[in-house]
């Protein structure tokens, strides 16, 4: 039996309007994944020494992290779009089983191809971790007071952050528990923690949602892994293969090929593509977007080797490598909670990626000046800058991206951002543990040439004669096979051991500076930056508020899709307009965009938005736009709303079945 909008709003803009309590309810279920990811990371990373030297595949450890983030990234965007459509909660749900079935197959891994082959498994849960866990932040908590809540999952960060290598260092140097080898506990010990998530998010986490069919992207999705696969194939495989072999441009074709079916199929399926190409319409988007990408690449070709200095020229076990790195994640947490409280207090983000960046390429220039010499305490200082940097680029970027999109679109624009940070990622950890593998051999070889004219060698190889002869045939094959199993370097005296040390230090300088330069490239972008006034309103109760305006609620007097964003006309999808209901409680500014009201607090503006609003119950993830230039049948389908931003309101209110 259908009601009259105006009687239907009243009553839904009540369910859209969350307390802190069912906010921080729902919180819980979204950090035990998040911990349960940040975890994995943690733990693997500080190990992945030990698990290579055991798998017999050092020089072919890229292949394991390649292949988790060559799998995480294509199904980023596809979470994103699904739980837009969807729902949130079947994929979250999903994304942690997947995760749980991996960690058992890889702790049950032979070699290190198994390993890379069942990285990649997990990595598809993974890939839906992060991205869905910010998502669901941008359904129910406004941008302006979404730093009251990043404590929770900077805590969470910072947990798994110690804890990560800690046990990551105690499996890894354990040689056997109840039986099993002990670096393999660390994929198994995700089995108990992700079962506990499962079982929170499937309890806690009710968001309402209504289901509308549509397309799905698989030609897209298809057409990005033939894109990725044999581009990183031949980031890992290059320094093997040649660079111009017939193998390498076999590859490159392949990929190029992949790339132009996938923008062939992004058009075709326009909104319904897995990455709708009108979003880079919108600046924010697409500056946030270049920007995450480089500094996935700076980020992870950097921090990939901090831990292999650490434990190689260090001399440090994976736990002790694993708490050296504490001033990294002092710096990230630091540079987070600062950003996160100053935004919420002024509302202004820009300047925080631009001085990130800053830092982030003086960390990096600082850590080309690091040897197998310079004291501990100047590299963990290195590291700090390196933390505050980072800490200040990548939740402000995120919070401008859900600001400024469409509020029908906060899983799809949360998941681009998150699939180009990973991308990057991808691509750095590929290509610079491959550059780091290729010079090595000949960095190591120069370094033992020099140290072979020294008195101190060469009375430790008279000493030694039988270690002098094991160092000759691995610096003179000249390639980093030799190099697959790194632990006969604790065997060796210290003064022969010293020049090995010299040759990865120097090898990780190249790296460092090429990660310097594209840091560079990073800092230019990120000045394109806009700065849009933040919302404050969660996108939740703006698609509520929206849907109230187009029912001719009590807020439809002040609504109108009007509002656009980074100047883009309010009838383009690619806008991301502000609901009308946030226009109830925000100005709207000559150039269209919507800007808060700066005499009130955000819990103010976001009571009075939702006084005014007077909307239809929105359900979290209502159907996305067609794209076919249409609006939704609301007649044939009761209670569905019209679609945000794809066409105009038409004069006949929609028909709302409570």
């Amino acid at each position: 039996m259908s009601t009259s909008p105006a009687a239907t709003a009243p009553a839904a803009t009540g369910d859209t309007a969350l307390t802190h309590r069912q906010i921080v309810t729902i919180l819980t279920g979204l950090m035990m994944a998040m911990f349960l990811a940040a975890l994995d990371q943690t733990i693997v990373s500080t190990a992945m020494r030990t698990i290579a030297d055991d798998l017999g595949g050092f020089s072919l450890q890229a292949w394991a992290t390649t292949a988790f983030l060559i799998t995480s990234t294509i199904s980023t965007p596809l979470y994103g779009k699904l739980s837009d459509i969807y729902g949130r909660k079947p994929f979250i749900l999903f994304s942690i089983g997947i995760f749980i079935v991996g960690s058992v197959l890889c702790g049950m891994s032979g070699s290190i191809y198994a390993l890379a082959a069942f990285r990649a498994i997990q990595g598809i849960g993974a890939g839906g971790l992060f991205s869905l866990a910010f998502a669901i932040i941008g359904d129910v908590v406004p941008p302006r007071e979404r730093a009251k809540y990043q404590g929770y999952f900077l805590a969470v960060f910072g947990t798994s952050s110690v804890l990560g290598p800690v046990l990551g260092g105690f499996f890894a140097g354990s040689s056997q528990i109840l039986g099993i080898t002990g670096w393999r506990w660390i994929f198994y010990i995700n089995v108990p923690i992700a079962l506990a998530a499962f079982l929170v998010v499937m309890r806690v986490l009710h968001i309402p949602h209504r289901r509308q069919d549509h397309r799905i992207d698989w030609p897209g999705a298809l057409a990005l892994i033939v894109t990725l696969v044999p581009l990183l194939t031949v980031a890992e495989q290059g320094r093997e293969w040649g660079w111009g072999s017939g193998r390498s441009l076999l590859c490159y074709g392949i990929g190029a090929v992949g790339l132009v079916l996938f923008l062939i199929a992004e058009a075709a399926y326009k909104d319904e593509a897995l990455l709708p190409m009108r979003l880079f319409g919108n600046r924010t988007f697409s500056v946030a977007s270049i920007s995450s990408f480089v500094l996935g690449m700076a980020m992870f070709g950097g921090l990939l080797t901090l831990p292999l200095y650490l434990q190689i020229v260090k001399g440090a076990t994976p736990t002790k490598a694993g708490l050296m790195l504490l001033p990294l994640v002092l710096g990230i947490m630091t540079g987070s909670i600062v950003s996160g409280q100053v935004i919420a207090r002024t509302g202004r983000y820009r300047i925080f990626p631009i001085v990130g960046s800053i830092l982030m390429f003086a960390a990096l220039a600082l850590f080309t000046r690091i040897g197998a010499d310079t004291p501990l305490w100047r590299t963990m200082l290195i590291m700090v800058v390196m933390g505050l940097g980072l800490g200040g680029n990548m939740q402000p970027v995120i919070t401008a991206v859900q600001n400024a999109a469409n509020p029908r679109e906060i899983g799809v624009a949360t998941s681009a951002v998150t699939f180009f940070r990973s991308m990057g990622g991808t691509l750095g950890a590929a290509v610079f543990l491959s550059v780091l593998f290729s010079i090595l051999p000949d960095k190591i070889k120069n370094a033992f040439t020099a140290a072979q004219s020294t008195q101190a060698f060469q009375a430790a190889a008279r000493a030694h004669p039988d270690q002098l002869q094991g160092i000759r045939q691995t610096t003179g094959s000249g390639t980093s096979g030799s190099l697959n199993d790194t632990s006969f370097l604790e065997k060796l005296d210290a003064t022969l051991s010293h020049p090995f040390k010299v040759g990865f230090s120097d090898s990780m300088t190249v790296v460092f500076t090429v990660a310097a330069g594209i840091m560079v490239v990073g800092f230019l972008v990120i000045l394109f930056l806009p700065e849009i006034p933040l919302r404050s309103m969660s996108a939740a109760q703006a698609r509520a508020a929206e849907d109230a305006a187009a029912s001719g609620g009590p807020g439809s007097a002040a609504t109108s899709p009007s509002a656009s964003v980074d100047g883009a006309p309010a009838a383009s999808p690619a806008a991301g307009a502000h609901s009308g209901a946030d226009a109830s409680a925000a100005s709207v500014s000559p150039n269209g965009g919507a800007s808060a009201n700066s005499g009130d607090s955000p819990s103010t503006l976001t009571t009075t938005a939702l006084a005014s609003a007077g909307g239809a119950h929105e359900a979290d993830d209502v159907a996305q736009p067609s794209g076919n230039g249409h609006s939704p049948a609301h007649a044939a389908q009761p209670g569905a709303h019209e679609a945000d931003g794809e066409a105009p309101a038409t004069d006949t209110p929609p028909r709302h079945s409570r």
